[in-house]
C-alpha cells in the first residue's frame, strides 16, 4: 500500500465475521501471504473505499439531478437514492455492507452541502 491510499478514519472497518466450532475459544484469521489479517487488508480497504467514494460522487450529481428535474426537496430526495442504493444491494446488483451505505449516504449528503456551499460564496458579476 502507499502513502496516496488514505482511508478516512470515519469510514468503515469490518471485521470477517464466522464460526467455528469447538469448546476452545477460536480466532478467525486469514493468510494473505505472509501475514494473518482479521478483516481486510490495507488495500482491499482502501479499494472498499474508494468504490464508495465513486459510488458516493456519482449520488451526488445523479441525487442533485432528480431534485432539479422532479422538484423533489432534498431530505426526499437522499431517501429515495439511499432506497434505491438498498434495492441494488439485496438484489445483488451492488456489494455494500450496511456500514458502508451508510457511510456513503452520509458523504453524498456531505459533497452536496459542500458544493452547495461553493455555489452560495461564489461571487456575482
Amino acid at each position: 500500500m502507499t502513502d496516496e491510499h488514505v482511508v478516512p478514519e470515519d469510514f468503515p472497518r469490518e471485521m470477517l465475521a464466522g464460526s467455528l466450532a469447538g469448546s476452545n475459544p477460536k480466532l478467525l484469521l486469514r493468510k494473505v501471504g505472509d501475514r494473518y489479517f482479521s478483516g481486510l487488508t490495507p488495500d482491499e480497504l482502501y479499494e472498499r473505499y474508494d468504490a464508495c467514494e465513486d459510488v458516493a460522487q456519482q449520488l451526488a450529481v445523479y441525487t442533485q439531478r432528480k431534485i432539479d428535474t422532479k422538484g423533489w426537496g432534498f431530505d426526499e430526495a437522499l431517501h429515495r437514492v439511499e432506497m434505491g442504493v438498498e434495492n441494488k444491494v439485496r438484489a445483488g446488483a451492488w456489494d455494500f455492507s450496511s456500514a458502508e451505505i451508510a457511510w456513503l449516504m452520509s458523504r453524498t449528503r456531505q459533497i452536496m452541502s459542500e458544493a452547495d456551499s461553493r455555489a452560495v460564496d461564489l461571487p456575482s458579476r
